[in-house]
């Protein structure tokens, strides 16, 4: 799970150079991780509340819309980490927390889909 996220959060934030940009190389892995740390545990907190009639994402995106503890507990834990820790720009964590409901979503469609068989 968390080599997958791991991936995912590397592939996202090298999709936008402005988060890219601003992220220093020397950092840029360490930073990496700490963001999959962050998204693997929030992922797994969220599962033993999963029910049938909602995905953890579903769960994630209604706690993002009502500003629930989920997702704040993901995106507050990691913003301040990632200042903190790393020194980052609030404009910067603050484009990163943004971008975590769709590294969530990514890493649910891939696990929901099933495998092609060759």
């Amino acid at each position: 799970m968390f080599d997958q996220i791991l991936q995912l959060v590397k592939e996202q934030l090298n999709a936008h150079p402005q988060i890219a940009g601003n992220i220093p190389p020397e950092q840029a892995d360490q930073i990496h991780r700490e963001i999959a740390t962050h998204i693997t545990n929030g992922l797994q907190n969220a599962q033993p509340a999963q029910s049938d009639s909602g995905s953890i994402l579903s769960q994630l995106e209604n706690s993002l819309a009502s500003g629930g503890l989920a997702t704040s507990a993901i995106t507050g834990g990691l913003v301040g980490t990632l200042a903190g820790k790393f020194g980052l720009s609030p404009m910067i964590t603050g484009a990163i927390a943004a971008a975590i409901p769709g590294l969530i979503k990514k890493y649910e469609n891939r696990n929901n889909t099933p495998p092609v068989n060759a």
